[in-house]
């Protein structure tokens, strides 16, 4: 555990491709099996507070004996017990040597990116990204910050991505599967370039969750996640988190996260050690439904387009199944009529819920152009595949075949 001293303020993290790759976290332990024990040893609990679940220590200060010797944690901001139990966690199943928490996905983003790029240095992206972060990259970032976002007009090429690197640049970002358009980024071809180039790769790896991808395992350096989606997978906690190289990870914990202080809470990084319990289960579970809506949708004749990496119509399906062991549970799909189409066929739905979220174990709908991405120019979103009629959708646990007979009869009005 490293002191406060050892960090604080000093020069920011520089990536080096050729350093010597940390063995992963509880390497030797298979993945279901980190999800119930990585972080936390019941027998190494002692008295009075004995405990086989891990304990919710909420304190937002810790004591310390001497007056030179602060210990970490100390405050609140950088970390508490409970929550070094979920990160060490999180860095077990992402194959990554440390993880920084923060208070959401796109907290942790901006945590990252501020972190490690100063003014006039550059991040190269795509469209095929969350809409809170392209807000970021599009104005956030460069208008207060003056760090520049470049987007690369084919992601599928990674000599696209290569052209766009400099000497500035401080980080690739892909977010693959990517939200709400399913787009399936080839990590080790990119990764490949990245490290040529000597930048870092971060792959968003919120969609397809470590239990159906492992982005560090394919060459990515850094794995950015929401914990709010699928990890928790009930919408009851928000929360997200870096996972990288210990210098990167700790260089954001003690030089942003604790300054900027948005941090996910005791109570909450409780819930999600309980919740990742049953991770790989659900995440195979959400793959099966979807698989099921996917293939129906796909059938129906008001239906113009689905995108989901598990039919074999889409277009990355092949690189899908080499990335990933299942393909998740995120779909989306076009209605006609664009936004009349889709308004529509969502106020139709009788068992799926509109709400502005994924990976939740009861099945939503959203609509991306509207929401989540109405900050697109009408031009970008249809670069990225954003039709005005996309329904995104979030398949959940229940039956299939309600959800396909809510989706039949509202389909069928249309």
């Amino acid at each position: 555990m490293h002191d406060k001293k050892q960090f604080f303020m000093r020069d920011p993290w520089v990536f080096d491709p050729d350093a010597e790759k940390v063995k992963p976290r509880d390497a030797r332990l298979g993945f279901d099996t980190r999800c119930l024990h990585s972080g936390f040893d019941p027998a190494e609990t002692r008295e009075p507070f004995r405990s086989f679940v891990p304990p919710i220590v909420q304190s937002m200060t810790y004591p310390y004996e001497t007056f030179d010797e602060i210990p970490c944690p100390v405050y609140g901001r950088t970390r508490t017990p409970t929550n070094t139990v979920l990160e060490e966690r999180l860095a077990a199943l992402e194959g990554g040597e440390a993880c920084v928490t923060a208070g959401s996905g796109s907290q942790a983003l901006f945590n990252l990116i501020f972190t490690i790029a100063r003014p006039g240095d550059n991040v190269v992206t795509s469209l095929n990204i969350f809409g809170e972060g392209y807000k970021q990259a599009a104005t956030i970032f460069p208008e207060r910050c003056n760090v520049a976002f470049r987007f690369v007009d084919d992601p599928a090429n990674p000599a696209a991505w290569d052209a766009l690197i400099d000497n500035r640049t401080k980080l690739i970002w892909v977010e693959s599967p990517s939200n709400p358009c399913l787009f399936v980024t080839d990590i080790p071809a990119v990764a490949e370039v990245c490290h040529a180039r000597g930048v870092p790769l971060m792959v968003d790896n919120t969609t397809a969750t470590a239990a159906l991808q492992q982005p560090m395992a394919l060459g990515a350096d850094i794995v950015l996640l929401s914990i709010t989606k699928f990890l928790a997978g009930n919408a009851t906690v928000i929360g997200g988190a870096v996972i990288g190289p210990e210098p990167l990870i700790e260089d954001i914990r003690w030089n942003t996260t604790e300054f900027i202080g948005s941090v996910i809470s005791p109570l909450e990084a409780w819930m999600v050690l309980q919740y990742l319990e049953t991770l790989p289960m659900r995440m195979l579970r959400h793959s099966e439904n979807a698989l099921k809506v996917a293939e129906f949708l796909a059938g129906h004749p008001a239906v113009e387009l689905v995108n989901y990496s598990g039919l074999p119509a889409h277009p990355q399906h092949e690189l899908a199944c080499r990335q990933m062991c299942a393909h998740g549970g995120l779909l989306s799909f076009v209605a006609p009529g664009g936004i009349p189409g889709a308004a529509g066929v969502m106020n139709r739905l009788e068992l799926i819920v509109h709400a502005v979220t994924f990976g939740t174990s009861r099945t939503i709908c959203m609509h991306p152009p509207t929401i989540t991405h109405e900050h697109m120019t009408p031009e970008e979103r249809k670069a990225a595949g954003i039709d005005d009629g996309l329904i995104r959708l979030s398949v959940g646990l229940e039956n299939p075949q309600d959800l396909i007979a809510d989706l039949d009869q509202a389909l069928g009005m249309s």
